[in-house]
C-alpha cells in the first residue's frame, strides 16, 4: 500500500528513485553502535552503477574484463583530483590505498572511499566488479542514526520494490549490532527522491512481500 501511495503522490515526470530512511534507536557516538555493511538487493536499482577501480597489472585488466568503466592508480588519483566524478563504487586493491588515501577529502564525503569493511579495498576486484554491477550497495548510519538507502526506480513493479525493500529490513536486523539497547527499529520510511514520505510498519516485512499484488 506503501508502494502504490508513493508512485500516486509522484509528482514529477521523470523516473524518479525510490527510498526507504531507516531510523534507528542506535547511539552513533559510540563505535560500537555504528551500522555499516553492503546489501545485495534483488531486483538491482533500476540504473547502470557506474565503477572506478584503482588497479595495476593483472589486477587492472581483470577490472576492465568484469565491467569496470573506469580504471587506473596514480593517473585515476589526478583525474579525480582535477573534479572527475562519474562514477558511484570506488573500489581499490590493498597496495593501491596509499594512492586512493590521498583522496579521502574528496571520495569521503561523497560516499565512495574504498572500504575493506564492505568489500571494496580486496585483490578480487572482479567480483567486486560484478556485484556492484548487479545491485550490491553500501549502506551506513549517518550522524542521526538513520539509515538512507534507495530501493530501485518509481517504474519498479511493486513487488520488485517490495523484495528490495525486504532485504533491506533483513539485513539491518541481520546486522543489529550486540550493544543495541533499547528499540532497535523506530521507524521506516518510503519515499521517490521528490516527493513525501510515508511510513510502514517494520514489522510486516515477510508478510507483505509474500502477499499477492493488487492489480
Amino acid at each position: 500500500e506503501a508502494i502504490a501511495l508513493i508512485k500516486q503522490l509522484a509528482r514529477v515526470k521523470f523516473n524518479e528513485s525510490v527510498e526507504v530512511h531507516v531510523r534507528t534507536g542506535l547511539n552513533v557516538r559510540h563505535a560500537d553502535e555504528q551500522l555499516r555493511g553492503t546489501i545485495a538487493l534483488p531486483n538491482g536499482l533500476g540504473k547502470e552503477v557506474k565503477i572506478a577501480v584503482f588497479a595495476q597489472g593483472d589486477k587492472a585488466r581483470e577490472a576492465e574484463e568484469a565491467g569496470a568503466d573506469v580504471v587506473g592508480a596514480e593517473d585515476l588519483a589526478q583525474r579525480i583530483q582535477d573534479g572527475f566524478d562519474d562514477f558511484d563504487v570506488a573500489i581499490a586493491t590493498p597496495d593501491l590505498m596509499p594512492v586512493v588515501g590521498r583522496l579521502g577529502r574528496i571520495l569521503g564525503p561523497a560516499g565512495k572511499m574504498p572500504n575493506p569493511k564492505v568489500g571494496t579495498v580486496t585483490m578480487d576486484v572482479a567480483r567486486a566488479v560484478e556485484e556492484s554491477k548487479a545491485g550490491k550497495v553500501e549502506y551506513r548510519t549517518d550522524r542521526n542514526a538513520i539509515v538512507h538507502l534507495v530501493i530501485g526506480k518509481r517504474d519498479f513493479d511493486d513487488h520488485q520494490l517490495l523484495e528490495n525493500y525486504a532485504a533491506v529490513i533483513d539485513e539491518l536486523v541481520r546486522a543489529k549490532p550486540s550493544a543495541a539497547k533499547g528499540r532497535y527499529i523506530r521507524t521506516v520510511t518510503v519515499a521517490t527522491s521528490m516527493g513525501p514520505g510515508v511510513k510502514v510498519d517494520p514489522t510486516r516485512t515477510r508478510d507483505i512481500v509474500e502477499e499477492p499484488v493488487a492489480a
